[in-house]
């Protein structure tokens, strides 16, 4: 995993990293790597932050996540036979980001560096797109070897240095999270160790709270891989150490909960596994998951879709919407909200009436999955067609 310094490193003068945790076996190593933290608490931004939480996890609204690398844009766009090229990746930007009435279903949309700076054909630039429709945009910062977060302060941008290759950046005061190596990742045939779950949880719990001290809300994501051929049973376990990690060290890090949004993956077998859970099933074991690890205080769990087919995904959200949850239960989805999109476009100039409303299609059908209403009536055969590639990266 990569690591920088953006807080010192000391174990001496601190109160329980590098000291015996609660869980901790006589004879076993430490929680984590010795490290001095100072406090951090949200302060005077709490009214702020819980505000902006809400926004984003409103009733019948989830998150765009358009925030993929230029090559992995590039990919999406071999896929109809066009050129990775600048003006590619802009038309087709902007195609998502100025579809009539997409306010009424999404509700924050997750950018790429480049899309920040970008400005459609006719000059607008593309977040003044979304907030003319009440979205909230948000940026993903990949640096690689230079980590940065950005913070937008009185229309300034300032870069800072941090430990982490991605984040995002929504308006002022929202940011989401991915730690090193593209975004905190769990692989389950692989293990995970017991030290990977604690460094993952710990980047997660201080990239949080350096958030919120700053004022932005952060997206707490660590991903279970679907990668393997596990049955969901095994997913439920990994999950839940996962998310008692999570949690344990957001609370030692005075991260507020109620100024923070959660980005999991659903509970579901592996995908080569012989059995295929139901929608049913799996909502079943993700929400048995949530109310074991997740407190109420939570306003939001915006999931990521991990390859599963248009469809599923939003069977699957629907079927956890069924009766009333502790939280919001939404997206927050790449693939599963662009596929037909891509496929309908074509990338023709002629075809982008077809792929806005290819995307309105998807963001409605997910809007009502949010609302327990969602009927897959009428539903085409490329929406059910899966998505997940072994391995994958953004």
């Amino acid at each position: 995993m990569a690591s920088a310094s953006f807080v010192k490193l000391n174990a001496s003068s601190s109160p329980w990293i590098g000291q015996r945790s609660f869980n901790q076996r006589p004879g076993s190593s430490p929680r984590l790597p010795a490290t001095r933290v100072s406090v951090i608490r949200a302060g005077s931004y709490s009214e702020e932050l819980v505000k902006t939480a809400k926004t984003i996890a409103s009733p019948g609204r989830g998150i765009l996540a358009i925030d993929e690398s230029n090559a992995t844009c590039g990919k999406r766009l071999a896929s109809i036979g066009l050129d990775n090229t600048e003006a590619n990746r802009q038309a087709y930007r902007q195609l998502l980001l100025t579809t009539p009435g997409l306010g009424q279903y999404i509700s924050g949309s997750i950018l790429f560096e480049e899309t920040l700076y970008q400005s459609t054909t006719d000059g607008k630039k593309m977040v003044d797109c979304l907030r003319e429709q009440n979205i909230v945009p948000g940026i993903k910062v990949d640096k690689a070897r230079i980590h940065s977060l950005l913070l937008l302060e009185s229309n300034t941008i300032n870069f800072f240095s941090t430990v982490y290759h991605n984040s995002y950046l929504f308006s002022l005061s929202f940011t989401g999270f991915s730690p090193p190596s593209r975004r905190t990742v769990v692989s389950i045939p692989c293990g995970p160790s017991a030290l990977a779950v604690k460094e993952a949880a710990w980047g997660l719990a201080r990239y949080a709270a350096i958030s919120q001290d700053n004022g932005l809300v952060p997206i707490v994501e660590p991903e279970i891989l679907l990668d393997g051929d596990h049955s969901i049973d095994t997913t439920l376990e990994v999950a839940e150490r996962v998310w008692a990690e999570v949690f344990h060290y957001l609370a030692e890090n005075n991260v507020l909960f109620e100024g923070i949004l959660l980005k999991p993956s659903m509970v579901t077998p592996g995908a080569d596994h012989k059995e295929k859970a139901s929608p049913e099933t799996i909502a079943k074991y993700t929400l048995t998951m949530l109310k074991r690890r997740v407190p109420p205080a939570v306003p939001g769990i915006m999931f990521l879709s991990g390859g599963q087919s248009e469809m599923e995904a939003t069977l699957n959200l629907h079927a956890m919407n069924q009766s009333p949850n502790p939280w919001h239960v939404s997206f927050s989805y790449a693939r599963a909200l662009q596929n037909s999109v891509l496929k309908a476009w074509q990338g023709l100039p002629e075809n982008v009436e077809a792929g806005q409303k290819a995307l309105l299609t998807r963001a409605k059908a997910n809007s009502l999955a949010q609302l327990g209403k969602y009927s897959a009536e009428g539903e085409s055969e490329d929406a059910k067609k899966g998505m997940f590639v072994k391995g994958y990266t953004y």
